[in-house]
């Protein structure tokens, strides 16, 4: 039986790592306030987001499976969103560098017709180079940092600051498609038979 199937994030590397499951999706933006409670858990923080983002979109398509993605970069217990500014960039990225930081990505998976609800996390450790300040504003000169929580995407040339990750490269760039992936068996939506 077809499932539709409705990404919320107008994400293109969230899109990009969802075709590769072979699943036909549509996608449709949230327009949900994105601010994080700092005062409480951060894990269910973004798993909060996530749903409230695609339960945004099933107001619309309540009859498909949405998938609603949050993610952030938590070093040394200060949360970092996505900067706002150059400056607020290269800020975020001095702070990064030399140490470990946790790629924090929540997730829901959403049917209303169907009352479906599954949430889950997942959480990779990312070790940084220590960066000099030369590459740090060759790196923000070049417009990557904006619009991706930490002011890098480990997809592109941000995978230049990185020294290790430890956990799912997926769930870095900001979707974990193989717990994702174990969702859809669940409800019956899998490109592959027998699954």
């Amino acid at each position: 039986m077809y499932q539709k199937v409705i990404l919320a994030s107008g994400s293109p590397r969230r899109r990009a790592l969802l075709s590769k499951l072979g699943i036909n999706f549509q996608y449709v933006t949230s327009t949900i306030d994105e601010q994080l409670n700092h005062n409480k858990n951060i894990v269910e923080e973004v798993v909060r987001l996530a749903t409230m983002k695609a339960y945004d979109v099933a107001r619309i398509y309540d009859e498909a499976f949405i998938i609603g993605a949050d993610t952030v970069v938590v070093c040394e217990g200060k949360v970092l969103g996505k900067p706002l500014t150059k400056e607020n960039a290269i800020e975020m990225l001095k702070f990064l560098s030399g140490k470990k930081h946790q790629v924090i990505t929540g997730v829901a998976v959403i049917n209303k017709n169907v009352k479906f609800i599954k949430q889950f996390h997942d959480i990779t450790d990312v070790y940084f180079k220590k960066l000099n300040d030369d590459l740090i504003k060759w790196y923000v000169e070049n417009d990557e940092p904006f619009d991706k929580a930490g002011a890098y995407g480990i997809q592109s040339m941000g995978c230049l600051l990185v020294e290790k990750i430890v956990g799912s490269y997926e769930n870095v760039v900001g979707l974990p498609v193989a717990k994702l992936f174990d969702v859809f068996k669940e409800i019956g939506i899998s490109p592959y038979r027998g699954l």
